[in-house]
C-alpha cells in the first residue's frame, strides 16, 4: 500500500491529524495495536484548552464539544481549609477552559473518520518502522495472520510512551529527560452529580485530592495515593472516606457517592525526548512527553504538537516548503517545557512528598497564601492554565 502520511496510534492524537490532513486533501493511514472498544476504555484527561477545541472544529469534528462541553472560568484551590477561587476568564481577559472527557474526543474522531472512509486499522500487530532516512520510509505489520506494508512520504509516532516510534530511533540521536514523583494518583469515575460546578484542588495534610468532572452527571475524583498501593483494598467506601477527609465539611456534607464505574492508581512522571524528529519519522504526544495530571497537560500538549505536525506537512504539501518540518522539534519542545515547568510548580505546591520537613511545609504554605494573596501570582497561574499561545 501507498499513502502519503503513515501514523501509529489510533489514540486522540493519531485520529486528529488524520482528520486535520484529509480536510486538507492530504492521504494517511492509522495503526493501532488495540481494538477500539479498548482505546475508548482510557480513562484520561477531561480538561481541554481552546486550542484543542479549535483544532477539533477545524477538523470537522467539534460538534459533540460544542454541544456537550462544559466551558470553565474557573476553578477552587483549598489549603488548611481556606478556599480561594482562580478566575481564568477575568485574570486572562477572556481565556477559558472546557470540561469534555477524552473518551469523548476519541469518540469524536473515529465517527468523524468513519464517515468519510478513513482508513483505520485496528489491531495491527509486530508494527515496525523501515528506511527512516530514505524519502520513502516503510511501515511493517501483522493482521489477521498476513503481512502488510505501507510506503509513505512521513511516519508520525503518536503511540505513547511504550510505542514503538521513540524506540525505533537510535540511542546516540536521542537525548531524554524524565523525574519520578514519589506518589500517585488513585482515579475514581462515578455516574454522580459533581460535588462543584468549577474543579476543587486540595492540598491536605493527608495528601492533595482533586474533584473533577466530566459532565453534570459524571464526576471523577482523585486522591494522593503511595506508589505501591494495592487497588483490590480500595473499596469504594474508603475512596469516599478518604476523599471527604481532605474536604472542608461543608463540601464534604454535599458530595454524592456512588458505585465506581473505573477505578485506577497512575503514576505521575515527568519526561521529554528530543529532538522529536529524526529523518522522515515526527514523534507527538506520550511518545515524545509526558507531565503530571495535575496541571492538565497532558493531552493538551499533544494536541499543540499536531497543531505544528499538521501544519508543518500542509505546508510541505501545498507550498512545498519543508521549513515546518525543519522547525518541528524546536516549535513543539518551546511549548513542552513551559508544561512541563507548570506542571512541575502545580504538583510541587498541591502534594505532601515523603519526608516533607516543617521548614518546606511551612514554605508550602506560604506560597499558597501568596498565591491566595496576590492577583499577579493569579494571573500567570491562569495564563499558564488556559494553555499558552501556540
Amino acid at each position: 500500500m501507498r499513502t502519503q502520511i503513515g501514523i501509529i496510534g489510533a489514540g486522540p492524537s493519531g485520529l486528529l491529524l488524520s482528520q486535520l490532513l484529509h480536510v486538507h486533501g492530504i492521504e494517511s493511514v492509522v495503526l493501532e495495536r488495540q481494538t477500539p472498544e479498548y482505546v475508548l476504555s482510557r480513562i484520561r484527561a477531561g480538561v481541554i484548552e481552546q486550542g484543542l477545541v479549535d483544532l477539533m472544529h477545524k477538523a470537522q469534528a467539534g460538534e459533540g464539544i460544542r454541544q456537550k462541553g462544559l466551558v470553565h472560568e474557573g476553578f477552587n484551590i483549598i489549603s488548611n481549609n481556606n478556599q480561594f477561587r482562580i478566575d481564568l476568564k477575568a485574570l486572562t481577559k477572556g481565556s477559558v477552559v472546557t470540561v469534555y472527557g477524552q473518551t469523548e474526543i476519541t469518540r469524536d474522531l473515529m465517527n468523524a473518520r468513519r464517515a468519510i472512509d478513513g482508513q483505520l486499522v485496528y489491531e495491527a500487530n509486530d508494527v515496525q518502522i523501515h528506511d527512516l532516512k530514505s524519502k520513502q520510509p516503510r511501515l511493517s505489520y501483522k493482521k489477521e495472520g498476513k503481512n502488510h506494508e505501507i510506503i509513505c512520504d512521513f511516519i508520525i509516532g503518536c503511540d505513547g510512551y511504550h510505542g514503538i516510534s521513540r524506540k525505533s530511533i537510535p540511542e546516540n540521536a536521542l537525548q531524554t529527560f524524565e523525574r519520578d514523583y514519589p506518589f500517585g494518583w488513585l482515579g475514581l469515575l462515578s455516574n454522580t452529580q459533581p460535588v462543584s460546578e468549577e474543579l476543587i484542588y486540595v492540598n491536605h495534610e493527608n495528601g492533595f485530592a482533586l474533584c473533577s468532572q466530566r459532565s453534570k452527571t459524571l464526576s471523577r475524583y482523585y486522591i494522593q495515593c503511595e506508589l505501591d498501593e494495592n487497588l483490590d483494598k480500595w473499596t469504594d467506601e474508603h475512596f469516599w472516606d478518604a476523599l471527604k477527609k481532605r474536604l472542608p465539611e461543608e463540601i464534604a456534607s454535599n458530595l454524592e457517592t456512588g458505585p465506581s464505574i473505573e477505578k485506577s492508581i497512575a503514576p505521575l512522571r515527568s519526561f521529554v525526548a528530543e529532538p522529536m524528529r529524526h529523518g522522515q519519522l515526527l514523534l507527538a504526544g506520550d511518545a515524545a512527553h509526558i507531565v503530571p495530571p495535575t496541571g492538565a497537560k497532558g493531552l493538551n500538549l499533544a494536541a499543540s504538537d499536531i497543531y505544528y505536525c499538521s501544519n508543518a506537512l500542509i505546508e510541505f504539501y501545498q507550498d512545498k516548503s519543508e521549513a515546518g518540518l525543519d522547525n518541528y522539534s524546536e516549535n513543539c519542545l518551546r511549548r513542552i517545557w513551559n508544561a512541563e515547568r507548570f506542571s512541575w510548580w502545580m504538583t510541587k505546591l498541591l502534594h505532601r512528598f515523603p519526608n516533607q520537613s516543617a521548614f518546606d511545609q511551612r514554605i508550602q504554605a506560604t506560597e499558597l497564601n501568596y498565591l491566595r494573596e496576590s492577583e499577579p501570582a493569579q494571573k500567570v497561574l491562569a495564563e499558564n492554565y488556559v494553555g499558552l499561545p501556540y
